[in-house]
């Protein structure tokens, strides 16, 4: 089922032209995600203790999109029940000095899962090219570069034993206004909100574009995009789960076989 989210390598993107509401894909809507969602938990820790066991390959997850478009939903929903101790999420909030001292790779190259882990990413390197293009953090000669950079360190990655599933969660203006509405009406969400917020909804537009350009330049057979229709939370929740258990059956990991036990008793 992958296919129908993903983006061919060398495919131009727009993604103003995609409906955030889509959820063809689920002919039997909300009741059908909540039940396979249940099914989909047992065998994504299934696939993870095998990962876990194996200790040879990782995952990595990243989530990308506007503001509330739902990346923190998504993690609490599909990794509910997932042993933490093979997880491991990473928000990628403003850089720090520290961050701005190295090259922009770096405390992402710090943030890669170990063997056998599930990483995932509450934003990611494509901050460098989206934020940082849109509100003109840097100059056009700088992120430009960093297209190749970032594909150069996927590629790398994949090498190394990573796998790559990159999400764009796409919502639709009229949706975000509506969840920052929610947001600002519900003491437990509204510390969420920020006055930048706004600023980045005045520039949707922009984002737009600057999504569709990353996506279309960096979508690669080693790591390539899905963009989400992601107005629904459940659809949302319930294509992020299937992707990632295609992505594990198709990377198949192994209990190893035990130590010889010949001789050994327990008493």
């Amino acid at each position: 089922m992958r296919e129908q989210w993903a983006v061919k390598p060398g495919s131009k993107v727009d993604i103003s032209t995609i409906d955030p509401a889509d959820t063809r894909a689920l002919k039997d809507g909300r009741s059908a995600a909540a039940a396979a969602l249940d099914s989909d938990r047992q065998a994504l820790i299934e696939w993870q203790t095998r990962l876990y066991a194996e200790s040879r390959r990782s995952l990595l997850l990243i989530l990308q999109g506007t503001d509330a478009s739902g990346k923190d939903g998504t993690v609490a929903h599909v990794f509910s029940g997932v042993n933490p101790q093979g997880t491991r999420v990473t928000s990628f909030k403003a850089p720090t000095a520290e961050e701005l001292a190295h090259d922009f790779l770096w405390r992402v190259h710090r943030a890669v899962p170990l063997a056998g882990q599930i990483g995932v990413f509450n934003r990611s390197q494509y901050e460098d090219v989206l934020v940082a293009r849109v509100r003109k953090l840097v100059p056009k000669d700088v992120w430009k570069k960093r297209y190749d950079d970032i594909t150069a360190f996927e590629s790398l990655l994949t090498q190394g034993g990573t796998t790559i599933v990159k999400c764009c969660l796409l919502i639709s203006k009229d949706e975000q206004r509506r969840r920052f509405e929610e947001r600002l009406k519900d003491p437990q969400k509204r510390w969420k909100f920020q006055r930048g917020d706004l600023e980045d909804r005045a520039l949707w537009k922009q984002y737009q574009a600057a999504y569709s350009e990353a996506i279309t330049l960096t979508s690669t057979k080693d790591a390539p995009w899905y963009i989400i229709p992601s107005d629904h939370k459940w659809y949302r929740n319930w294509v992020v789960s299937r992707l990632l258990i295609e992505t594990l059956t198709e990377m198949d990991p192994k209990y190893p076989e035990p130590p010889d036990l010949a001789g050994i008793k327990i008493t």
